[in-house]
């Protein structure tokens, strides 16, 4: 039986880690690639596998955690909304006054009417009041007035 050294073992992983990357362009795999290539390079020098193993998890989450919101900001930053998206900060028109504790309220924007519940639970805003988008849940619009 032919036996496969350890290192190859992380290089496998390696390449396989980076081709799911390449495939998917969704920064989840990446941080992965840089603990098995430390974990690689434990290996060259003969530590135990318990060893690589630790020092594959601890490199990995440290790049999650600390690389992931600066890399997911430069990476996305030229991400443009659409649909829905493209509505929160937008100026809105109360058509049917909006109280949560009733469940009623809707809004126009863009031609298009919407159902729409106010930031603040205790607010209620009349028909006619201009509102900003701050969020959209579900098929709800979250408004708060300008």
């Amino acid at each position: 039986m032919i036996s496969i050294p350890i290192p190859i073992y992380w290089l496998i992983a390696f390449v396989a880690l980076v081709g799911i990357e390449i495939a998917t362009m969704a920064l989840t795999t990446v941080w992965f690639a840089g603990g098995a290539i430390v974990a690689f390079l434990f290996s060259l020098f003969d530590t135990s596998i318990e060893v690589q193993l630790a020092a594959f998890v601890i490199v990995s989450f440290l790049l999650l955690f600390l690389t992931r919101p600066l890399a997911a900001k430069y990476v996305n930053s030229q991400t443009i909304k659409t649909n829905a998206d493209g509505l929160v900060g937008s100026k809105a028109r109360v058509t049917a006054q909006i109280n949560n504790d009733l469940g009623i309220g809707s809004v126009v924007v863009a031609g298009q009417e919407w159902t729409a519940r106010t930031k603040e639970p205790d607010d209620t805003y009349p028909v006619g009041t201009m509102v900003e988008i701050k969020e959209i849940q579900g098929v709800k619009l979250i408004v708060e007035k300008l």
